[in-house]
């Protein structure tokens, strides 16, 4: 999009991190006169906000905004995306993909609140989050101009990044030996950069500080750990019997899955601008509660809703990915899961050890299992000859072809 000769006043999405600490000073140098209002989204990230609003001050931003976004991101995207079972390429737990959205939705609130001219983001242009948060402006603020310094500026890698940092005495938390590009949130921890991007090299999980939410497998307790988890419609409600919010439960799983090395995942990942990429991520509530879902789904849903459920969770996956939360296709998903979920209550008991997630139990209310039908001893509800006439009609097709090649030769 072609900028306007004169912008007054620039809203920058704002982390703190290498890419926006750098960027703000960056926009005072070329926007000249320009206000520059700093926005951050807590969606999770504790510790990393601590010193934002003296750090942006310093370094040109007019004032500093931290949304809470925290009790909005899991019961508006995280608990649609668990009940639909959701995955991106089988595996990917959409960490990174489904907050961007709610992160992007308060910065437009922001935008239109202070009047600015544009959003600046610190996206570059390889990457799927420029995509996300860009569809989101369009959603929400579609006249927006966009500036976007990654696809334009004279900064080329990180290194060069840390250079400008290093030239214009703007703070870091990191070095070019610490300088894994991570992203954190309440859901996960993701990890990529330096050692990783060859798929190759084993992720250095037992580098010290490496990992952050938990430990590896090896290094776990030698005893297993228990956690009982509660649903209603699909939603974790209880921990252990204690009823939680979410944010709460989400923290407390993260804790003791990361204790028992559970929820790291080495993942080689397409990403929508089509190159493949590695990275590793440290999920281990969102494993926890995914399998629980999972495992409670099978005592609840019919045969056929699930099979076809299954097909759904890879599209919804994909539109969370390709940043397309903000769709009626979307929405029209999230209609059929929830209608697939009126009967996914029950108790869920979930073994943890040594990085394994293994169900040690399940019951429901509206569980489809019956004893009477699936006991492999007498009983006097199945007509176990019944299956016979079953078999000629299911393979009726299969025996025509039998019989066409058998006499037609």
């Amino acid at each position: 999009m072609k900028l306007p000769k004169e912008i007054k006043k620039i809203v920058l999405m704002y982390s703190g991190g290498l890419d926006t600490s750098v960027m703000l000073t960056w926009l005072k140098e070329h926007y000249p006169g320009c206000e520059v209002i700093a926005v951050a989204g807590d969606v999770g990230q504790g510790m990393e906000l601590e010193g934002l609003e003296e750090k942006a001050l310093a370094t040109g931003a007019s004032k500093l905004y931290v949304l809470d976004l925290r009790e909005e991101f899991v019961h508006d995207f995280i608990w649609p995306t668990l009940k639909a079972g959701a995955r991106y390429e089988r595996e990917y737990l959409l960490g990174t993909a489904f907050a961007r959205p709610v992160i992007a939705k308060g910065v437009a609130d922001i935008a239109r609140k202070e009047g600015a001219d544009a959003i600046c983001h610190g996206c570059t242009g390889k990457g799927n989050d420029q995509v996300r948060f860009e569809l989101t402006f369009k959603h929400f603020c579609p006249g927006m101009h966009i500036i976007a310094p990654w696809r334009s500026w004279e900064i080329k890698s990180r290194d060069d990044a840390i250079a400008y940092a290093e030239a214009h005495n703007i703070p870091l938390k990191i070095n070019r030996d610490t300088n894994y590009s991570k992203d954190k949130n309440i859901w996960h921890l993701s990890h990529e950069g330096l050692d990783l991007e060859d798929p190759a090299n084993e992720a250095p999980l037992g580098k010290p500080g490496f990992l952050e939410l938990g430990v590896r497998p090896e290094d776990a307790p030698d005893t297993p750990t228990y956690v009982t988890i509660d649903f209603k419609q699909g939603i974790p409600v209880a921990l252990d019997g204690e009823t939680l919010d979410g944010v709460t439960l989400i923290e407390r799983l993260n804790a003791i899955g990361g204790a028992n090395g559970v929820g790291i995942d080495d993942l080689v990942e397409n990403r929508l601008v089509g190159m493949k990429s590695r990275g590793v991520y440290e999920n281990p509530a969102g494993r926890i509660l995914y399998k629980a879902h999972d495992v409670l789904e099978t005592i609840t849903l019919d045969r056929d809703t699930q099979h076809y459920k299954e097909l759904i969770a890879a599209r919804y996956g994909e539109l969370v990915y390709f940043g397309q939360w903000y769709t009626p296709l979307r929405e029209a998903l999230d209609a059929f899961v929830d209608s697939t979920q009126r009967n996914v209550t029950g108790e869920v008991k979930i073994k943890l050890y040594k990085g394994n997630i293994t169900s040690a139990g399940v019951t429901s209310p509206n569980s489809l299992w019956s004893e009477a039908f699936a006991t492999f001893n007498e009983d006097d509800v199945y007509d176990q000859g019944d299956s016979a006439g079953f078999i000629n009609l299911f393979g009726l097709s299969m025996r025509m072809q039998g019989m066409l090649r058998e006499f037609g030769e």
